[in-house]
C-alpha cells in the first residue's frame, strides 16, 4: 500500500495514527488500540522506501541518516499528517498521526464555556497542557483560528513541525517550523518580539531560554499560548518554576501570578459506543489563585480551581463527573482516568 492509501484507509476507519515497523504489517491505532491495517509485514526495504517519502526531501532522509530521527508534517490523500521517523534496529521506523481535515471551530470540541472566552484576551499567558495525543495541538489551533476569525492581530507561531496550515481572514500569520525556519524555539521566540505580533504560539515550552522569553513577552503585553506535558494545572505551574534553579524560583514565582490567565489541562478518554471524548481541566487564574503561585503553595491551587465553578474552573475529576453524568463515559472509564477516584465514586 503506498503512504496515500495507507492514510486513506486510516481516515476512513476513524484511526489516529499509524505505525510502520520492520517485520510487522502497518499498523494503527483505533480507539486507543493498536491494530493491523494489512496482512503482509514489511521487509527493511519497504520501510527504507517510505521513510524516503515521508521525508519529503532528499536532504531531510540526510538528516534523518545523520541524526536517527526526523520531524516533518505533510499532506496525503488530501489529509494533513504530523510525521516522526525514527531509526530502530538500525531499520526505519515511523509514526504518522492523522491531524483533522479542518480547523475545527472552538465550540465543537467540548471546552469549558470558559475556554470560548481566551480568545478575548489580549495578553498574559494560556497553557494547554496533557500528555502525548491529548488534543493539544488541536485545541490550540482552534484558538489560533477564532483570533483569525474575530481580530485583527499579526500571529506568530513557532512548531515542530508545523501542523495546522492557517488560511488569513481578519490576522495575519508568520508560521515558522524550528529547525527549517528558526533554529530553536527559544531563538524563534527571541526573534518574533521584534517581528511586531500581537499573539504568538510556542509549540512547545521545553527550556529555561523558551519560558523566560515567553514570560517576558507576556508581560510586555502580547498574548502568549503555550503547550506543556504535565497531568494537571498545578502541575504546569510547578513544571515552569522548577526549570529554573532555586535561587530564581521566588522571582518566576511571582513574574509568573502576574503574567499567567488560564491554564487548560486535557484527556481524550474513550467514549460510550467507541471513539474518544475530551475531558478538560480549567484553571482561570484568579486573585487567590496568584497568591498561590506567588507564595509557593501549589498544593492548594486544586482546591481553588475545584471551587472556582462561578468564573468557569473546573478540576479534571468534576470534568470527568460531568460526562460520566451525561452518559457520555462509563464510571469506570471516569474512575480510571480520574486524579482521585474516591471524588468520583462520591459523586457518582
Amino acid at each position: 500500500m503506498t503512504i496515500e492509501q495507507l492514510v486513506l484507509k486510516a481516515r476512513q476507519d476513524n484511526a489516529s495514527d499509524i505505525h510502520l515497523v520492520c517485520g510487522l504489517p502497518p499498523k494503527y491505532r483505533k480507539d486507543g488500540q493498536i491494530e493491523s491495517m494489512a496482512d503482509e509485514p514489511l521487509s527493511s526495504g519497504d520501510c527504507v522506501t517510505y521513510a524516503k517519502q515521508l521525508a519529503g526531501t532528499p536532504e531531510a532522509y540526510d538528516e534523518y541518516l545523520h541524526t536517527g530521527e526526523l520531524d516533518a508534517a505533510d499532506t496525503y490523500a488530501g489529509i494533513r499528517c504530523r510525521i516522526h521517523i525514527f531509526r530502530q534496529q538500525g531499520v526505519p521506523s515511523a509514526a504518522v498521526r492523522l491531524l483533522s481535515d479542518v480547523i475545527p471551530k472552538l465550540n465543537w470540541l467540548g471546552l469549558p464555556p470558559a475556554a470560548l472566552k481566551l480568545p478575548d484576551l489580549h495578553k498574559g499567558i494560556v497553557l494547554v497542557t496533557g500528555e502525548t495525543g491529548s488534543g493539544k495541538s488541536t485545541t490550540l489551533a482552534a484558538l489560533l483560528d477564532h483570533i483569525n476569525h474575530t481580530r485583527k492581530c499579526h500571529i506568530v507561531t513557532l512548531e515542530d513541525p508545523i501542523e495546522y496550515v492557517y488560511t488569513p481572514d481578519k490576522s495575519v500569520f508568520n508560521q515558522r517550523q524550528v529547525g527549517k525556519d528558526t533554529l530553536s524555539f527559544a531563538a524563534g521566540l527571541r526573534a518574533s518580539l521584534r517581528e511586531d505580533p500581537d499573539v504568538i504560539l510556542i509549540g512547545e515550552m521545553r527550556d529555561r531560554e523558551t519560558i523566560e522569553t515567553a514570560i517576558t513577552a507576556a508581560e510586555t503585553g502580547h498574548l502568549v499560548f503555550g503547550t506543556l506535558h504535565s497531568g494537571s494545572a498545578p502541575d504546569a505551574v510547578d513544571r515552569i518554576v522548577q526549570v529554573f534553579p532555586e535561587g530564581l524560583q521566588v522571582q518566576i514565582r511571582l513574574q509568573l501570578s502576574t503574567c499567567m490567565q488560564a491554564v487548560l489541562s486535557q484527556q481524550l478518554v474513550p467514549k460510550k459506543g467507541g471513539g474518544k471524548i475530551l475531558a478538560c481541566e480549567m484553571m482561570v487564574v484568579t486573585d487567590a489563585i496568584r497568591n498561590l503561585i506567588r507564595n509557593g503553595n501549589t498544593p492548594q491551587i486544586a482546591n481553588a480551581v475545584a471551587t472556582s465553578a462561578s468564573i468557569g474552573g473546573q478540576t479534571m475529576d468534576q470534568a470527568l463527573v460531568r460526562l460520566m453524568r451525561g452518559g457520555n463515559i462509563s464510571r469506570e472509564t471516569a474512575l480510571h482516568f480520574a486524579h482521585e477516584p474516591d471524588y468520583v465514586r462520591k459523586n457518582a
